[in-house]
């Protein structure tokens, strides 16, 4: 019984110490992924074909509801350190909503995009068009990634999982949507100043 128990607690110091190391590689990988990505961007605006186009306004608003998501998720996190579960909470469900509310900013960016003739694919699409769609809809894809990491995080937390001295999970969460909020504000500056 005492070996158990002793073998479960170096279980739980382990994976406590590795967690952190492996979300910072998959997100070291995540960067390199959008840096090629970019890259390849500037690279392809030599061409010919290259078309400049003001960004939709939808993804100006969904800069700032991912931004708000940020502070929320950071002022939830705090109020669960001090043992304010019912704030906490409160807080996390409103980042939830700001998540969803980008999402849907980037769909109507995207219906912008059309509107005014600009597609991904297509005989009327650009390559210009195609990178800024396509970069953007991976961003959204691990934009829904976090979402998805969020509702864990809701569900722990109601779960009473996390306490104020031990919110592992809820740590893991927060850095991975804190990250995708600096990958998109790095995508927006990119494509507002480099066209």
């Amino acid at each position: 019984m005492i070996i158990e128990q002793t073998l479960e607690e170096e279980y739980k110091i382990a994976k406590k110490k590795s967690a952190k190391p492996m979300l910072w590689i998959s997100m070291i990988s995540m960067v390199m992924f959008f840096a090629g990505l970019t890259s390849a961007y500037v690279i392809s605006m030599k061409r010919d074909d290259w078309v400049a186009f003001d960004l939709p306004s939808a993804f100006t608003v969904s800069t700032f509801l991912i931004v708000a998501s940020s502070i929320t998720l950071l002022l939830s996190q705090r109020f669960l350190k001090k043992e304010n579960r019912n704030a906490s909470l409160f807080l996390l469900i409103i980042t939830f909503l700001l998540g969803i509310g980008f999402v849907w900013q980037q769909y109507v960016g995207f219906n912008q995009l059309k509107s005014v003739g600009l597609f991904f694919t297509g005989p009327e699409s650009t390559v210009s068009t195609s990178f800024i769609i396509g970069i953007t809809f991976m961003h959204v894809i691990h934009l829904i990634a976090g979402i998805i990491v969020l509702l864990i995080v809701i569900y722990n937390h109601f779960k009473y999982k996390y306490k104020s001295d031990d919110m592992l999970g809820f740590e893991l969460g927060a850095i991975f949507w804190h990250f995708v909020d600096l990958l998109w504000i790095y995508l927006f500056f990119f494509f507002y100043f480099i066209r």
